[in-house]
């Protein structure tokens, strides 16, 4: 069975072993994802039989937009729901908000459009990186 919980306070350990069993690279600095969650709007987490499972973590300005910054489920879980309720969770607690951000990543965007959804045409995602790629 899974619980659901919205918390921010999580251990290391628990996010390193997430991040990394879908080869994220913010799960090789576990301490500081770790600190770094605390200063989200918003992370609930879904955890089985004491393993974290699934997480997601949005920022947000308190009254118009929040961004979704991560949302992943251990790779051995995925495509049983668990994203989905995140998902709806999140969409839950902002929905007072004009909008709710994301880059849908492919194959990701499918599911993020099975959920409501939707490609802004005029606009492209942008990323700089300060130490290079």
């Amino acid at each position: 069975m899974i619980e659901y919980r919205d918390e921010k306070r999580l251990p290391p350990e628990a996010l390193e072993k997430l991040f990394l069993s879908i080869g994220w690279e913010s799960g090789r600095e576990p301490v500081l994802l770790s600190k770094a969650l605390q200063n989200y709007g918003t992370v609930f987490t879904a955890w089985e039989e004491g393993e974290l499972v699934g997480l997601i973590a949005a920022m947000d300005d308190g009254f118009l937009t929040a961004y979704v910054h991560y949302l992943l489920v251990r790779a051995d879980r995925q495509s049983a729901g668990i994203g989905g309720v995140l998902l709806e969770r999140l969409k839950a607690r902002y929905a007072s908000f004009h909008k709710i951000a994301l880059i849908g990543e492919h194959p990701a965007k499918v599911f993020y459009e099975r959920h409501g959804f939707e490609e802004e045409p005029n606009a492209s995602p942008m990323y700089f990186f300060p130490q290079g790629r």
